[in-house]
């Protein structure tokens, strides 16, 4: 069975029961959804969506941050006169495998400001990356490998 669907069953029937479809019921419908099915994951045995929910939340928490102080460097290096940019092309090894990870890794690196994924070696080992800020190339490869792909593994194990 579906655990997913039948948590948006469960918030469509609590705005219906309310008379109300706006978003604040559907989103207190789907908490309190989820909550029923965590307090009944052995019974009806979705186990492994009750943990996977609070690793998707992690997982668009950290990202949301991360693409928020990314914003403010680079909104602060265009209103600053200064120059603080430090440029590099950083060779990132990786310990994700599927192109799945790598595409989705590849792409949260792009979608932050002031990052770019350029290239994926031809044995998907190595992603090149340029950053507008490298100060010093292995506390760079320490945040993706410690930050973005540390993420992606825990969500889609």
């Amino acid at each position: 069975m579906n655990f997913f669907l039948l948590n948006v069953l469960l918030a469509v029937a609590w705005a219906a029961l309310n008379g109300q479809f706006s978003p604040e019921f559907l989103l207190s419908g789907f908490i309190l959804g989820y909550a029923m099915l965590w307090i009944s994951r052995r019974a009806l045995g979705c186990g492994g969506y009750v943990t996977k929910v609070p690793r998707v939340i992690r997982f668009f928490a950290y990202f949301l941050w991360e693409l928020f102080s990314a914003n403010l460097r680079v909104a602060w290096e265009v209103i600053t006169p200064r120059f603080h940019m430090r440029p590099a092309i950083v060779a990132i090894p990786l310990s994700l495998e599927s192109d799945l990870e790598i595409t989705l890794l590849a792409q949260l690196i792009t979608l932050t400001p002031g990052t770019l994924s350029i290239d994926v070696s031809s044995d998907k080992r190595v992603l090149y990356v340029h950053s507008m800020y490298v100060n010093d190339i292995d506390a760079f490869r320490r945040s993706i490998k410690d930050g973005f792909e540390r993420q992606i593994r825990e969500l889609l194990e």
